[in-house]
């Protein structure tokens, strides 16, 4: 950093980030080589030389990443269109491949139409904030454990926010009485919570909204590719996909690839390509990544093999925690949050794990979830045999032991 004489901007500067190391929220990433071949392992290099570890906290879900069917579309693309999209969608970037992409993710989603952005950051972010702005007056209606990129775009839009508790159906019905029936209305909330692995209440939050004359935006990211008949998430699960208006997800977790996607009627995706800015002033994913996303999606619409190979792995894995008294969260979905409850101890658990046991799993800490909440979210796939089940669990014992971290208490007989 250039000198000052007015002011010590590194000396102010590294004063933060020292406070933030004396919180124990200090982030260390750690370098891996995943092997593509040999899913769940990856490489880690040592001061003693590289070293095999099996990785516990992937959100790449399914291991569609490394399917020799998206590998090979990635490839194809490439080859035949290059590795970069050429522009912004206006100017040159609107290549063949997105086009398709976006109609197989309306036909996922059971809607009129989609729209793809760079991330699923992005598309929450920028689709909330254009979407809100739209209607004058618009109360936006904001469940109070929702993702990062949701607060940005409720943020960004301009327009007056509510909280309600979350989950809170009481609370949301209360709310939305006050608004008043005639004010443009729009309820913003997650199918499933990648911290907590709980799920919503889709329906219930559907009844008051259609009750009070409310717009629905729900965020599947965590639910994609994993839920459902054809992995169109929990609201195709449960039934409910006619009755969202806005349909928020990812291309990067269960599909394995990259970007983020809207999909709704033709109106309200026609108004965010006009008007997001999050989405106009940016180049356009590549041809590989949208045609690696789109046989992806093909594949697990048609496929549950992939999802009932998950479904297995996360109940062994809960059943042996729950053995070893390993506290964790109880969630009814393939989230399982392994609570430690201190930041300092969390991450010394992280390090004793991958330090020891070749086993990574990366710890989460403020401001990701709420101060004393500090754990490590463990994401087994199919790939995470009973074998491998077994030796985390041991592991785990291990570091407990280890740091003096309390048990589960057990349930009297």
């Amino acid at each position: 950093m250039r000198a000052h004489t007015s002011f010590d901007y590194d000396g102010a500067l590294g004063a933060h980030i020292e406070r933030i190391r004396a919180e124990g929220r200090y982030r260390v990433f750690t370098e891996l080589a995943r092997e593509a071949a040999k899913p769940p392992f990856a490489i880690r290099e040592t001061q003693d030389g590289p070293r095999r570890i099996t990785v516990w906290c992937s959100n790449d879900y399914l291991g569609m990443s490394r399917h020799p069917k998206v590998v090979e579309a990635a490839c194809e693309a490439a080859r035949a269109m290059g590795v970069g999209a050429g522009g912004t969608r206006n100017i040159a970037g609107n290549h063949a491949p997105i086009v398709a992409l976006e109609r197989e993710l309306a036909d996922l989603h059971a809607k009129p139409a989609a729209l793809v952005f760079t991330s699923g950051y992005v598309s929450n972010q920028t689709g909330i904030a254009t979407i809100a702005r739209a209607l004058e007056d618009c109360l936006i209606l904001s469940d109070a454990g929702n993702h990062n990129s949701m607060i940005e775009g409720v943020r960004q839009s301009g327009r007056e926010k509510v909280i309600f508790r979350h989950n809170d159906l009481d609370h949301l019905r209360t709310l939305l009485i006050e608004a008043g029936e005639r004010r443009p209305k729009l309820i913003v909330f997650e199918s499933l919570y990648s911290m907590d692995g709980d799920i919503a209440p889709i329906h219930a939050i559907c009844d008051l909204a259609e009750r009070y004359g409310a717009m629905t935006y729900i965020d599947e990211v965590h639910a994609v590719g994993l839920y459902g008949a054809r992995g169109a998430g929990i609201a195709e699960r449960d039934a409910a996909l006619h009755r969202i208006d806005v349909i928020e997800g990812t291309l990067a977790k269960a599909f394995g690839c990259h970007g983020g996607y809207i999909a709704a009627q033709a109106t309200v995706v026609d108004l965010v390509r006009s008007m997001a800015p999050g989405f106009i002033f940016t180049t356009t994913l590549p041809p590989p990544i949208v045609a690696a996303a789109t046989a992806s999606i093909r594949h697990l619409k048609a496929s549950a093999a992939e999802r009932e190979g998950q479904a297995l792995a996360v109940a062994r894995l809960k059943a042996g925690l729950q053995a070893a008294g390993i506290p964790m969260l109880a969630s009814p979905s393939h989230i399982v949050p392994v609570m430690v409850g201190d930041p300092v101890l969390c991450k010394a658990a992280s390090d004793r794990l991958i330090e020891r046991h070749d086993l990574y799993v990366q710890p989460i800490n403020y401001p990701t979830v709420a101060r004393g909440s500090e754990r490590l979210r463990v994401t087994p796939g199919p790939f995470h045999t009973p074998e491998l089940i077994a030796v985390f669990v041991e592991a785990l014992r291990e570091v407990w032991d280890a740091l003096g971290l309390p048990l589960a208490q057990r349930e009297a007989a």
